[in-house]
């Protein structure tokens, strides 16, 4: 009975607001007044937005932090599986009858009014955060950042911002500098801001709001520095030098993560062993996550299984980099993508490194984009793409024809969470 509580409250709260987006902040401070706005109880909080690597960055400060015996809160979204997988309470992710209850108090607190289902349960988790003692609490921001529902806490301990590039036009604005100019909405007063790799436009944007509040910016090329040398990252700052293994999460894309979770690790003054933790313990699911076990691997045998939840152009790139130098198999792609993503712009990259493209429609995402045009999307790009029904039948298919595969699902974190219930 308790299994289903949290679920039948999060389909309540999925009808109070016509939109699933709509970027004001006036319904949070309603609605966090109305709870005795417990986000000005929560522990010290580091602010991450970007278009990518939050998710990684975060893990990676997270592991960071608990190596030099820190207790921390984090929050990221959205879940994969389960929505538990959203609030990470002291280390541990929330369980079944305290997010009820604080769902619950959510939903009588709004009283009825109209609200986004992000931002009502983010505001529950501000309030579960703000209950349980913990040295730090992690907030990712879901889109944008200057509206986003994350962005409440007046005077977090730090902020950052990951790489910026195109994705959300239809939100965040259609070139690069407006785009970070929403991102940079995170930045506050006084407080330092680390700052990732980025295009000069967006670096510009940045530079310019920091500048209004005079926050200290700890930038990437400027105040820290990170790469690879002789199999080994190499991080250095004004502190000194960090020669530490390479990213336990595979990619090139990972080193820069990795060099953002270390300026923020180093700021908050964590030793190098918490550094080295930070780089070899952390994980993130469906970032090219290789599958193991569950009924998929037992229709894959032979072949390699990976899941990657990427869907922007930025993401094709990353991953097309992994596949570029990775074992030499021949790689597969099984892809669903929602109708709101640039579908050319993130296949684009990936064209090269596979032999085929297997397109299937996100189950029960009404959002989807049809197999059928996926799958003309990739043979618009160059590649041979064919249409199934489902991920295990196009699994079935690609292993049939090359039992020794490597094979990607990939496009969305909507068809990657499906696929970790699915095969659990």
């Amino acid at each position: 009975m308790n299994a289903a509580r949290s679920d039948v409250i999060l389909e309540r709260m999925m009808a109070l607001h016509p939109k699933v987006m709509d970027l004001v902040l006036d319904r949070m401070w309603r609605l966090l007044d109305a709870l005795g706005n417990p986000q000005r109880d929560l522990p010290p909080v580091i602010h991450i937005a970007g278009t990518n690597g939050k998710g990684s960055t975060q893990a990676m400060i997270r592991a960071g932090l608990e190596a030099a015996g820190k207790s921390v809160h984090a929050y990221t979204s959205p879940h994969l599986a389960r929505f538990h997988e959203r609030i990470r309470l002291a280390g541990t992710l929330i369980d079944e009858d305290a997010l009820t209850a604080v769902l619950d108090e959510c939903y009588a607190a709004n009283g009825g009014e109209t609200i986004t289902y992000f931002e009502i349960t983010t505001c529950a988790a501000i309030l579960a955060f703000a209950r349980t003692p913990a040295d730090y609490t992690l907030l990712e921001v879901g889109l944008g950042g200057r509206l986003d529902a994350t962005n409440v806490v007046d005077a977090p301990a730090l902020t950052i911002i990951t790489p910026v590039s195109v994705d959300h036009q239809q939100f965040l604005g259609d070139t690069l500098a407006e785009i970070a100019g929403e991102k940079a909405g995170i930045i506050k007063r006084s407080v330092p801001c680390i700052v990732g790799p980025q295009a000069e436009d967006g670096m510009d944007v940045i530079e310019q709001v920091a500048a209004r509040n005079g926050a200290p910016l700890l930038a990437y090329g400027q105040h820290w520095h990170v790469g690879v040398e002789a199999g080994r990252l190499v991080y250095s700052d004004e502190r000194g030098l960090l020669d530490l293994p390479l990213p336990n999460l595979p990619g090139d894309h990972q080193v820069m993560n990795a060099g953002a979770a270390l300026a923020a690790l180093r700021h908050l003054g964590v030793d190098e062993a918490a550094c080295e933790a930070a780089v070899t313990k952390a994980f993130w699911p469906a970032r090219m996550q290789r599958l193991s076990a569950g009924p998929l691997i037992d229709i894959a045998g032979t072949a390699e299984l990976w899941l990657d939840g990427g869907h922007n152009p930025a993401a094709g790139e990353a991953i097309a980099s992994v596949l570029a130098t990775g074992p030499a198999r021949p790689v597969y792609l099984i892809c669903g993508m929602l109708n709101t993503k640039d579908i050319g712009g993130y296949l684009r990259p990936l064209a090269a490194q596979a032999q085929a493209l297997y397109a299937v429609s996100i189950p029960g995402e009404v959002n989807t984009l049809p197999a059928k045009v996926t799958a003309q999307a990739a043979r618009d790009e160059g590649m041979t793409a064919f249409e199934a029904k489902d991920v295990a039948t196009a699994l079935a298919r690609i292993v049939a024809q090359d039992p020794t595969a490597k094979v990607l699902i990939c496009g969305s974190l909507y068809l990657a969470g499906n696929v970790l219930r699915e095969n659990s």
